[in-house]
């Protein structure tokens, strides 16, 4: 099988590469076409990996012959470019026009319910496309698909993600992912699911305090743009048990979170609106990028090690077999050796996972999100394989 990546040499996207490499796979692989605009690190992480089913494709997305080459004659396409540069449609028809199945990461909902509107399109034309694909939205719907299976009735499904960091503090702010994707989670409205209906919740809004294990503790989440709940409650087999609500929220490490408040406080949250600075029009996500790689950089040597943990869960509250029932669903990250070569496995290991899942099994034509397409019987031992710890309480 040949499977393209674009935006390969990203850290998602090397990521992937690397998962779908490993001894992990459930497909055969023939060549990875690692498509990106960046050579260097095109040839960095050939190099570094030395799998001769890597093939380099040097890609201009905004070039319409490149990036039908780079697509047709794939099984896949997965694509790993930025949502937020804006070229999420224009790839995703690509997919279509060249008849190769596509996944993407997501990207806060932008393009989810326009997405979503081209089912009948890609249907007719025999293409499947399975949206938002990562860790969150991704492995996260495919949570919130095992709460809704064990319900006959549901009231509502609340989905939350949690991060934390052990270790020294660190001086310097290192993003988790995305500068650009971080800001938009705090600065931007996000579309929630209250009282049957979807409703826009202001930036920061819907606090809630929940008690987690070590090593989160006492954690503090909020509303924040994602297209789980855009999704998931119109999904079949949730909508029609009568969910009510569903809602997503968010908590980074608390000090970093800290950090996130202030600079869209400061302004940064409109990060694509364009100041002057002597005459020259600049974005201020450029400017904050740049100072922040260069921090990174200059102060390289006082970043400590840190190890990184994450919860994902869902609980859910309905009726089954006529009683009241509570179902809680969560994956546990932990730190492992297997993650070191990795910037946010369980972010790219989840995209790997849903790419070969598609390929395995028949295909099922048109636009689906996660919950809509993978069932949890095949997915969850994925997970298993790479070491995420999953639980189920039902009470």
């Amino acid at each position: 099988m040949i499977i393209t990546i674009l935006g390969g040499a990203g850290f998602m996207g090397a990521g992937i590469v690397r998962d779908l490499l490993s001894d992990r796979a459930i497909v055969d692989i023939e060549t990875v076409r690692l498509c990106d605009a960046s050579r260097d690190k095109m040839e960095a992480l050939a190099t570094e990996l030395g799998d001769p089913r890597i093939e380099l494709v040097a890609l201009d997305v905004t070039d319409p012959d490149a990036l039908s080459a780079a697509i047709s004659g794939a099984d896949i396409c997965i694509n790993c470019v930025p949502t937020l540069l804006g070229f999420q449609m224009t790839i995703f028809e690509a997919a279509l026009a060249a008849r190769v199945s596509y996944v993407d990461l997501g990207g806060l909902g932008t393009y989810t319910v326009k997405q979503i509107a081209e089912h009948e399109r890609f249907k007719a034309a025999g293409v499947t496309a399975v949206i938002g694909v990562g860790a969150d939205p991704g492995m996260s719907n495919v949570i919130c698909r095992a709460v809704a299976d064990e319900l006959d009735e549901i009231d509502k499904i609340n989905l939350y993600w949690a991060a934390e960091l052990t270790g020294d503090e660190n001086p310097v702010l290192v993003p988790p992912y995305s500068v650009s994707t971080v800001l938009a989670e705090y600065a931007h409205p996000s579309t929630q699911f209250y009282d049957g209906k979807h409703v826009e919740c202001a930036p920061m809004s819907g606090g809630e305090y929940l008690d987690l294990p070590e090593p989160w503790g006492r954690c503090e989440f909020m509303h924040s743009p994602h297209s789980e709940q855009l999704t998931v409650p119109l999904a079949d087999g949730i909508r029609e048990k009568g969910i009510k609500e569903f809602s997503w929220k968010l908590h980074l490490p608390h000090r970093e979170h800290e950090a996130w408040v202030g600079l869209v406080k400061a302004g940064f949250g409109d990060f694509n609106e364009p100041v002057d600075i002597g005459g020259v029009s600049v974005k201020p996500l450029d400017v904050l990028n740049k100072v922040i790689e260069r921090n990174i950089k200059k102060n390289a040597e006082r970043i400590p090690a840190q190890e990184s943990h994450e919860i994902h869960f869902a609980i859910g509250y309905g009726r089954k077999g006529g009683k009241p029932c509570t179902v809680r669903v969560e994956v546990v990250v932990s730190p492992d050796p297997l993650y070191g070569p990795y910037v946010d496995a369980c972010t790219s290991m989840n995209g790997s996972i849903a790419a070969q899942l598609i390929l395995k099994h028949p295909k099922k034509p048109g636009v689906y999100a996660p919950e809509g397409y993978f069932d949890v019987e095949s997915y969850f031992p994925e997970l298993e394989k790479r070491k995420f710890r999953i639980s189920k309480t039902v009470s």
